[in-house]
């Protein structure tokens, strides 16, 4: 366990002693994404393991992007903001290959979907169609075949699908610029991330 950082090529990280500030809020959670809000739609990023001897940080200040009006309380369908609160990490996707890594991924073609029509029972999960057969309205759907989805991790927001609740809201390649609401980050070091992640993961997003 303790290794785990050097296997991911993570560089050690040395910190003053004490609980990081989402420990009481994860559960039983080994593994955490940590973001907090640095203003506007921009946050750092912290990764940490959960040890035997408590939280180790195995890669910290990662420049991360949120969403364009910054972060908000809840997620909202058609409000450009990143939720705050602690998210199941359950599965990933993206238009490049596997990098490897404990969760299951998709990789997505054009005809790969996230809807997001919440008068649809297939309201926020990933679907597979022809877009003029979809069973759902496209408009306000995510087509996955872009850039910023070269990889890209599931959150687990609005996992009870409550209409206006919003949907498709994930950990992604950055554009360089802010997202719709998603997290995003350079790609080389969400790979490494990927590849370490394992069920059961969570990102803790907090102002």
């Amino acid at each position: 366990m303790c290794l785990a950082g050097a296997a991911l090529g993570f560089a050690p990280v040395t910190v003053a002693a004490g609980n990081p500030w989402f420990a009481n809020s994860v559960g039983n959670a080994t593994q955490v994404v940590s973001v907090v809000s640095t203003g506007g739609s921009t946050a750092k990023m912290d990764v940490y393991q959960r040890t035997a001897a408590g939280w180790q940080p195995l890669k910290t200040g990662i420049p991360t992007h949120v969403g364009s009006a910054g972060m908000a309380p809840q997620a909202k369908s058609g409000y450009p903001a990143t939720p705050m609160g602690v998210y199941s990490l359950d599965s990933a996707f993206g238009t490049a290959p596997n990098p490897g890594g404990g969760l299951p991924y998709t990789q997505v073609g054009p005809n790969h979907w996230w809807s997001g029509d919440d008068h649809s029972p297939t309201f926020n999960t990933m679907q597979v169609c022809q877009k003029a057969q979809c069973p759902f309205n496209t408009a306000e759907s995510e087509n996955l075949q872009i850039p910023q989805y070269k990889h890209s991790v599931v959150m687990g927001v609005n996992k009870n699908k409550v209409p206006g609740g919003g949907a498709a809201f994930f950990f992604h390649t950055t554009d360089g610029g802010p997202t719709a609401g998603c997290v995003a980050i350079d790609d080389a070091t969400l790979v490494q991330i990927i590849r370490w992640l394992r069920p059961g993961a969570v990102i803790a997003i907090a102002k």
